[in-house]
């Protein structure tokens, strides 16, 4: 992992330094398999691959170019924000597919927005309580703006899910058959204050983990750990919020909801 940093930083430094387009392609080449896996993890019915990866690939070469090569961080958590904020940004403009009212159309839009802005300096993901501060609106708002987002564009059950390792699964047989509970809006918002609780970094981990179907060695590109350490503190964070979230349980005295869904088989397989 550390090589691969160093490698990555001489690239950089080569490219921006002295202009040399041989070290500016060697990057996109190195980083254009990460893009393309970003990319098909967004695929919908109704768009293209081709032109998902043509997406991510125009931003990882804007990634490239924009990236300081004197930054102490790694390029993947900066270009990995950058190529999935293109993404959506593509998405957006195709329209919903779903009839919402308009003002919530705009607070969804507006939460992407700030998501992104606040994002954009460190490459962690914003709580949800941060992004309620700065649109100036309640957390439980955010909550609903954020599903509605999430609501842009109607997917078929029976849609293959699209990656190499789900040989054909369709996304209706991602779900357990034997769990008949639908988490409810209460469910989500429950969810959200819990893992407000959690610091930035494994607030991150955990949706990156569970909400956007990334893999631990994914994660430890992205923010510039290993594997082992992804999976430690993801461990952590989740005995944290089991042990908040039975403390909230038992003085309301209501059930617990379900933490995040249950990822597919296919990914926890990956992680293997």
């Amino acid at each position: 992992m550390a090589a691969e940093r160093q490698e990555d930083k001489r690239l950089l430094l080569a490219y921006h330094r002295t202009g040399d387009q041989r070290a500016r392609d060697a990057l996109v080449e190195r980083y254009l398999p990460l893009a393309r896996s970003l990319a098909r993890r967004y695929r919908r019915s109704s768009e293209p691959l081709e032109d998902l990866e043509q997406v991510a690939g125009l931003a990882l070469v804007k990634a490239v170019d924009g990236f300081d090569p004197t930054r102490e961080t790694a390029f993947s958590s900066y270009a990995v924000p950058s190529i999935v904020g293109a993404i959506k940004r593509h998405f957006r403009d195709y329209g919903w597919s779903l009839r919402m009212p308009r003002d919530l159309q705009e607070l969804a839009v507006r939460v992407e927005r700030v998501s992104e802005e606040l994002s954009g300096p460190t490459g962690d993901a914003p709580t949800t309580a941060e992004i309620a501060r700065h649109t100036g609106v309640a957390v439980e708002d955010v909550v609903e703006a954020r599903e509605a987002y999430r609501a842009m564009h109607a997917v078929s059950l029976d849609q293959p899910r699209g990656s190499d390792l789900d040989d054909g699964d369709s996304l209706i047989d991602t779900l357990d058959a034997a769990d008949t509970g639908i988490p409810t809006a209460d469910d989500r918002v429950v969810l959200d204050t819990l893992l407000a609780t959690l610091d930035p970094r494994s607030e991150q981990i955990v949706r990156l983990y569970y909400q956007h179907d990334l893999t631990q060695a994914d994660i430890g590109r992205q923010l510039g750990y290993s594997q082992m350490h992804v999976s430690r503190l993801l461990r952590q964070a989740i005995a944290q919020l089991a042990s908040t979230g039975s403390k909230r349980s038992h003085r309301r005295h209501t059930r617990r909801p379900r933490l995040l869904g249950q990822r597919s088989r296919s990914h926890r397989a990956s992680n293997t």
